[in-house]
Order: C-alpha cells, then sequence, then structure tokens
C-alpha cells in the first residue's frame, strides 16, 4: 500500500507561521491528487487545499489568502505553508493522496491517509 507521513505541526501564536510537509512512500505508480485536510473537536472533517492533475487551486474559503498549498512530484510530496494563522485554524491536519500503487504485477487504485499532525493557534 501506499503511506504518508505528516510533519511540521505544533504551538503558535496568533498571526504566526507553520509549515507542514506530507511525504508518500510504497511501490507507488502515479500519485493523482495530493492534499489537506483539518479536524477540530466537535467537528467534522473538511478540506483546507488541495493540489489535482490541473494544479494547486482549490482552497477552503477559510484559509485563501492566508495558506498556500505545493507540491513536488518528484519526491511525492506535498507542502501546506500556513500564515497569518488564527485560533480557529486550530485542528489536526491530515495529508491525503489518491493514485496509483503496484500490488505485485496488478495495478490498483489507492487512497491513503496521514496519522495527522496537530497545529494549536493560541497566545
Amino acid at each position: 500500500q501506499v503511506q504518508l507521513v505528516e510533519s511540521g505541526g505544533g504551538l503558535v501564536q496568533p498571526g504566526g507561521s507553520l509549515r507542514l510537509s506530507c511525504v508518500a512512500s510504497g511501490s507507488i505508480v502515479s500519485i493523482r491528487a495530493m492534499g489537506w485536510y483539518r479536524q477540530a473537536p466537535g467537528k467534522e472533517r473538511e478540506l483546507v487545499a488541495r493540489c489535482t492533475s490541473g494544479g494547486c487551486t482549490n482552497y477552503a474559503n477559510s484559509v485563501k489568502g492566508r495558506f498556500t498549498i505545493s507540491r513536488d512530484n518528484a519526491k511525492n510530496t506535498v507542502y501546506l505553508q500556513m500564515n497569518s494563522l488564527k485560533p480557529e485554524d486550530t485542528a489536526v491536519y491530515y495529508c491525503n493522496a489518491e493514485g496509483i500503487y503496484r500490488n505485485g504485477s496488478v495495478y490498483r487504485n489507492f487512497v491513503s491517509w496521514g496519522q495527522g499532525t496537530q497545529v494549536t493557534v493560541s497566545s
């Protein structure tokens, strides 16, 4: 299968910045999409930003102008630069990837999630 490992979360003051990274590993043939979701306590998981074959242009309205997603296809890595952080950005951030992996001689679709990384914005 395909594993995703996130890093870069932590505690930051309002107005501060953090950069999240997510690396995909395994018998990856291709990745169609990679992105970030978040889940705050008592709330449903929501899309933050996503890169597809069409580009990295899909953002939640609440983060537009503050967050930037980017992708390094050669490294199977996606980044999330978060600036001007607000207390309401506090959540567990999850990396997601979809694509094709090789299982022996068979190619299969995959949808994988990372374990999540905590982002806390507080003074």
